[in-house]
């Protein structure tokens, strides 16, 4: 299929998801591609000067976010350079900010999150006082039963790039596993931002990225 298509039904599906998360009390936007969701997020969602934790995130890898963090105008929870992960990765649970991923997105401004040790769908749940999430119009799906099914679906990927050893990771596909290797433990449903306005904010990207 020939990009410019790709590009306007991104771009249909990307607007209508936006605004069913503000109808659900986000603060939400729409980027054309990564360079503008970056634009967006230091310049709209992040205020120099706050502490910010990180949740594992293809799409902030690929948006290249890092060396911004980590210029010295943040105070940042650096899980990838560290010499206790666990410990980096609760004190985010404080932070300022907590910048992640999700997993799925539905039509009707639902996101899911599925995890393994659940530090990060426990950041978005509850703990630091802003949260602002990033995601490709890739992840858009129409209902909850398939942005679990998505979620679920991509979890081999997340198991090689994390180097855990699930069937998952040598098949392909999720076997619902019961090994201590297991990733996939902690399912949240985020179905509504109006208790706690202002805390959460997403940026859509009108881009194939991340899992």
């Amino acid at each position: 299929m020939d990009n410019q298509y790709r590009k306007w039904f991104g771009e249909k599906h990307g607007h209508t998801v936006v605004s069913a998360l503000r109808d659900k009390g986000w603060a939400a936007y729409y980027a054309e591609d990564l360079a503008e969701a970056k634009k967006i997020l230091f310049e709209t969602c992040l205020p120099k000067g706050v502490s910010v934790g990180l949740g594992g995130s293809e799409t902030l890898s690929a948006m290249d976010i890092l060396g911004v963090l980590r210029n010295g105008e943040y105070k940042l929870y650096d899980r990838y350079d560290c010499d206790d992960h666990f410990e980096v990765c609760r004190d985010s649970l404080l932070a300022d900010y907590f910048i992640t991923g999700t997993n799925a997105i539905t039509e009707a401004g639902e996101l899911v999150s599925l995890d393994c040790s659940g530090s990060r769908v426990a950041a978005i749940a509850y703990g630091p006082r802003h949260v602002i999430v990033v995601a490709g119009v890739n992840k858009i799906v129409p209902t909850l039963e398939a942005a679990v099914t998505r979620a679920r679906s991509i979890a081999p990927m997340n198991c090689r790039r994390n180097g855990h050893a699930t069937p998952c990771a040598e098949t392909g596909y999720c076997g619902d596993c019961n090994i201590p290797d297991r990733m996939c433990n902690q399912l949240l449903i985020t179905m509504n931002a109006q208790k706690f306005p202002g805390k959460y904010s997403i940026i859509i990207v009108n881009e194939d990225v991340g899992f």
